[in-house]
């Protein structure tokens, strides 16, 4: 498979290790393991966080919504 990016030196990104809780600066550990990739360490730090506020978010969206199923 071709590159994304045609970047010969991509930056790796910041991601979360839900396994260890750790942060870490590229593809570091499994990719089933990790969360992100995020531009900063500080935000990475936050992964947890933030995905909570997302599924607040479309929770509130899904009740909200009332489609033609409910």
């Amino acid at each position: 498979m071709a590159p994304m990016s045609k970047d010969p030196n991509p930056d790796p990104g910041w991601w979360f290790n839900t396994r260890t809780g750790e942060v870490e600066h590229g593809e570091v550990s499994r990719a089933i393991d990790r969360m992100g990739p995020y531009p900063d360490e500080e935000t990475a730090r936050r992964a947890l966080e933030i995905a909570r506020e997302r599924t607040r978010q479309a929770d509130k969206a899904d009740a909200e919504w009332g489609g033609e199923d409910q």
